[in-house]
Order: structure tokens, then C-alpha cells, then sequence
């Protein structure tokens, strides 16, 4: 078993691959559509804060001109917190890569559930047909598992990793059954802490990228995991994940003995 094969994103019904690209590490265009050449279709992209970034653009551009809108599934990220401004945005970047709709909207980062009215502008763009999903970014584990339960978002984001693993007990129960909604990973490598050879433990070898991104991807739980790169160098590193399988036992119990170390606080 390996990771080259796409999941169903939950409810949505969309083919993931099971590697995310963020566009906010500036990888290159080339690099990101080396990803999509491989299986990697998941990508994140736009912000009303730093705007939507340009190597991105040039890749979605190439990807459509290639005829391949079909195999991507492109996530939207808005954290305006408004529904005039989420709209504009959203219209102004899906435009300027030649795109007539976002396969996902996400809205975040939210610590409380977001307003009605925020729902309902998200949803009313999704009648426009500016977005086929919505979703929400969170690092709140209580409201990830309030919202898995409502079902009211086709696609969650939250955080996962060998240090921060309390999704396990308060996020991941509570997606089950016909409305499961997508979920999608990030801070793998706990922002690098999780590959810092300072922060390990003594004697310990620290894990690479591709360790953490198998580590969030054998729990059953989590079908994206997102990755991070600057350079086409870094992203070939990533993309080495989907050789790869679920963890062994004994590296899911280094993972986690390495996470505790990192997180460096008691467990409740």
C-alpha cells in the first residue's frame, strides 16, 4: 500500500491526492505542476491578506491551458470575515488564472463558529457557482468536532501532527457517517520544529518532511495532508511521501515519543 492513490474527499465526492500543495511557501510554477503531474491535485490558494500568489497563478494557468481543470481540485482561502470583500476576492483571483469557479471555499482561521451571515454569503456564492464546497480552517479542535458533527461544511481543515495530536480524541470521532465531511491537515511539521535536530530528543535522529506528512497520513482520519515548498528541490523531497505507506508501529511510536519531546509540556 502506498500513497499514490487518491481519496474521496469526504461528502464532496472529489479524487484528492493524498499530498496538498500550499502556495504560500513560493515554490515554483514548475515545481507545483510537477506535483500535479504526480498525483498531488489538492491545492490551496488566495488570501484577502497577502493576496494570491503569482507561482500558483502561472501553474493553474498552465494547468488549464493543458486541458486538466477536470483533475484539480482547487481550495480557496478567504479570511476577510466578510462577505462583500470574500466575493471580490474571490471573483478577482479565480479571473486572473482563467478559472470560472473554486472547487472549495475555505473560510478561516476561526477559533469560534463562524456568524450566520458569514454561512449564508458563503453559501449564496456557492449558488453563483463561484465555489462547488465550502469548507473551514481551524486550529479549535472543540469547534472542528462540534462542525464535524453538525455537518455543515463539506471540507474541514485542521491541525494535526506527531506533537499536536489531540484531533485523535476531540476532531476525529466525530467524522463519521454519510455526511463525513473532507479533512485536510496542515502544520505537519509542527512550523519545522518536528525537523530540528535541537529540538530532539537525546540520541534522536530527527525525522525528514516526508516522515511527518506519512505520519498525518496513516491516520485513517485524514484524507489531505498539506506540504510546504520553497525550491522544485524541496517539493521533489516532498513528493517522495507517496512512495511511501502508513507507518509501521514502531515509527508511529517514535513519531509520537518525538512529538511529546517538541510539544514539551504533560499530556492531560
Amino acid at each position: 500500500m502506498n500513497f499514490r492513490e487518491p481519496v474521496i474527499l469526504g461528502r464532496t465526492g472529489l479524487r484528492a491526492g493524498r499530498l496538498g500543495i500550499a502556495s504560500g511557501y513560493g515554490a515554483p510554477a514548475a515545481g507545483i505542476e510537477e506535483a500535479f503531474e504526480r498525483g498531488c491535485n489538492y491545492f490551496t490558494w488566495g488570501t484577502v491578506i497577502k493576496g494570491y500568489k503569482p507561482e500558483m497563478r502561472q501553474a493553474l494557468k498552465n494547468i488549464v491551458d493543458k486541458g486538466q481543470r477536470d483533475r484539480l481540485v482547487l481550495a480557496m482561502f478567504t479570511y476577510a470575515h466578510n462577505n462583500f470583500f470574500t466575493e471580490r476576492m474571490l471573483r478577482r483571483g479565480l479571473k486572473s488564472a482563467g478559472l470560472e469557479h473554486a472547487d472549495v471555499l475555505i473560510l478561516g482561521y476561526f477559533s469560534r463558529r463562524p456568524s450566520r451571515r458569514l454561512i449564508d454569503g458563503a453559501l449564496k456564492m456557492k449558488e453563483k457557482g463561484l465555489t462547488r464546497f465550502i469548507g473551514l480552517s481551524s486550529h479549535s479542535r472543540k469547534l472542528l468536532g462540534e462542525l464535524g458533527r453538525d455537518g455543515e461544511f463539506d471540507v474541514l481543515h485542521l491541525r494535526y501532527n506527531a506533537a499536536h495530536r489531540g484531533a485523535e480524541k476531540d476532531i476525529f470521532p466525530f467524522l463519521g457517517g454519510e455526511k463525513r465531511p473532507g479533512t485536510v491537515a496542515f502544520i505537519a511539521t509542527r512550523w519545522g520544529q518536528l525537523l530540528n535536530p535541537k529540538k530532539m530528543p537525546p540520541g534522536e535522529k530527527p525525522p525528514t518532511a516526508p516522515d511527518c506528512y506519512r505520519f498525518v497520513l496513516s491516520h485513517p482520519a485524514v484524507d489531505v495532508c498539506m506540504s510546504g515548498a520553497k525550491t522544485v528541490e524541496q517539493m521533489r523531497e516532498n513528493l517522495a511521501v507517496l512512495d511511501g505507506g502508513p507507518m509501521s508501529g514502531d515509527e508511529l511510536v517514535r513519531m509520537r515519543r518525538i512529538g511529546d519531546h517538541v510539544y514539551g509540556k504533560p499530556r492531560r
